[in-house]
């Protein structure tokens, strides 16, 4: 009678452990479907962000180098003059 009843009981447990486990693949199901979805917007969000660094790039090289062209002819003020100057455009604006 006790062997009939450790066998009845190991075999619920069995079927126990049977029923975590589906569970368990289709949790693992589920994850797997959304990780899909993660790595396609990370790998659409890395794109843009190497489009943005390349655009960057060209800002800071081609249009600063055509800046820095144009204001050759340009004669520099020291700081203290250039503050001043700012100051007085800064101070028309406002009014």
């Amino acid at each position: 009678m006790a062997a009939l009843l450790n066998s009845l009981q190991m075999g619920f447990k069995t079927l126990a452990i049977q029923k975590r486990s589906g569970e368990v693949w289709q949790i693992l199901g589920a994850v797997k479907s959304e990780f899909g979805k993660f790595a396609e917007v990370l790998e659409r969000t890395q794109n843009r962000l190497n489009m943005a660094s390349k655009e960057l790039d060209t800002l800071v090289g081609v249009r600063t180098r055509a800046i820095s062209r144009r204001l050759r002819s340009v004669e520099k003020l020291d700081d203290a003059r250039a503050e001043d100057v700012l100051t007085l455009e800064t101070s028309a604006d406002e009014e």
